[in-house]
């Protein structure tokens, strides 16, 4: 029997840039998946044996740990913010490329108070890492969105957010000042699907892996 594969896909930023490169593989998903009205999570593709989720970013790390799902693409943002032993991420898509970085209004100058500083973010974890190796106690208050309003409604002195252009964090008064990580998405596997289901994701991990070194060398 043919083992039944499922695809997490991220919604967001991703997923435009995942599409192609998902094609350039054999993955079509049916058309409903490109229907904006449409509420549906769950996608067939024109392979009867492996079906796509669309989900979270964030949800796409989780649901492939625990097995819910077999492979996905997600961004190392989010691998190294979860950091799950289960997550097996042997390809660097070299999409989604942007950056983790600290950023605080302009002009102001705002030293650790006692070693002690508060920090808005959606990666608590992350940022608690990046401080602690630097010998500050970084209070985190996590926040989904909107993490440039914290500095100036007085909720968090900075910020630590992706950061691509730099556009958004200009118009809301911010610099960057530090890099944390570079980031861009990777193909993740559960490490036990990937032994159990010897016959078929292996081969599609190398697929993605042949695909991505002709991007990385065109």
């Amino acid at each position: 029997m043919t083992e039944r594969i499922i695809f997490a896909i991220p919604k967001g930023r991703i997923l435009d840039e995942a599409l192609p490169l998902m094609q350039n593989a054999g993955i079509e998903p049916e058309s409903a998946f490109f229907d904006d009205s449409s509420r549906a999570l769950l996608f067939a593709t024109n392979s009867p044996n492996m079906s796509i989720i669309r989900v979270r970013a964030f949800d796409v790390a989780t649901f492939v740990a625990h097995g819910a799902a077999h492979i996905g693409i997600v961004g190392s943002d989010v691998i190294d913010e979860f950091d799950y032993s289960e997550l097996y991420a042997p390809v660097d898509l070299g999409i989604g490329r942007c950056r983790i970085s600290v950023a605080m209004p302009s002009g102001v100058d705002e030293a650790a108070n006692g070693g002690h500083i508060r920090v808005a973010t959606k990666y608590p974890t992350t940022t608690s890492r990046y401080y602690q190796a630097r010998g500050i106690q970084a209070e985190c208050v996590k926040l989904n969105g909107a993490m440039e309003l914290a500095p100036s409604l007085g909720l968090a002195g900075r910020i630590v957010d992706l950061v691509s252009s730099g556009k958004t964090l200009a118009e809301n008064g911010l610099v960057e000042t530090d890099i944390i990580s570079q980031v861009s998405a990777r193909l993740i596997v559960n490490r036990a699907a990937y032994k159990m289901m010897s016959g078929t994701l292996p081969a599609l991990v190398e697929r993605f892996r042949l695909l991505s070194g002709e991007r990385a060398a065109a």
